[in-house]
């Protein structure tokens, strides 16, 4: 797993007070698709500090989750030690090791681009039991919106300080449909794929701790880190002194043939 990955492990308070939840509508979406029972055997690769594991674990399941940080398998621990139904492996997907045919479900929530697409799927195909299912979701962050005057000054500064950024996109339609693609291509049927949406709004401050929990932000140097930091909290003072995320959450269903 990539070292960046290994980097969010620096400030795990930081990544659970931050970083988002998921739709209740996405967990209702993976349980209707999956089907599962009470006690079903459910893998989840990178848990970080647990932003989507509750559910799951509320529904009675048995979650096995795999953290190779130390810092966030701590959290994550703590975080969950009332559950008897939790266990939590300090080890990257690409370590782990387990029964083959075994799980029920195998989620990864945000974190399945870590690890190399041969390497995920073939491995991720093994450890379902025939039937079981594959859920991959992500959340996306928008702030590029044209009719937002703050968004549109936001990118004027990514533009000027860190040019080679790459603008997001709302509707990542190619990255969709290669999605899709690898889970057909690795031998998973009945593709699902849905969208859900939702806003957030966040203070200067507030913000400026948010990018502070992505790989991207976090890899800069010092000084140029610094200066964009600044200049994207003087300018959301400038404007309505919140700014606005619009999130776009991708689901990716499959079952193991």
């Amino acid at each position: 797993m990539s070292d960046l990955n290994i980097s969010f492990d620096a400030d795990a308070a930081l990544y659970e007070q931050y970083r988002p939840s998921y739709p209740q509508k996405l967990f209702l979406d993976i349980f209707s698709y999956s089907d599962l029972k009470l006690a079903a055997e459910i893998l989840e690769i990178g848990i970080g500090t647990g932003q989507a594991t509750e559910p799951f674990l509320d529904a009675g399941c048995k979650v096995s989750a795999l953290e190779p940080g130390k810092n966030l398998s701590a959290f994550a621990r703590e975080k969950f030690k009332k559950h008897s139904n939790f266990t939590l492996f300090e080890s990257s997907f690409e370590e782990f090791l387990a029964p083959e045919n075994f799980f029920d479900l195998v989620f990864t929530a945000t974190s399945f681009h870590w690890i190399p697409e041969n390497i995920a799927c073939a491995k991720t195909k093994t450890l379902l039991r025939p039937g079981g299912v594959v859920a991959l979701f992500w959340n996306r962050p928008f702030v590029a919106k044209t009719d937002d005057p703050l968004h549109r000054k936001i990118q004027s500064i990514y533009a000027k300080l860190r040019p080679l950024w790459r603008k997001p996109e709302e509707i990542e339609t190619q990255k969709h449909a290669a999605r899709k693609n690898m889970l057909t291509a690795n031998g998973f049927s009945d593709i699902l794929f849905k969208l859900y949406h939702r806003q957030r709004f966040f203070s200067a401050d507030n913000y400026i701790a948010l990018l502070n929990t992505y790989s991207d932000h976090r890899s800069m140097d010092n000084v140029s880190k610094i200066s964009l930091e600044r200049a994207i909290h003087q300018a959301i003072l400038e404007f309505d002194k919140h700014l606005t995320i619009y999130d776009t959450i991708d689901l990716y269903l499959g079952r193991k043939k």
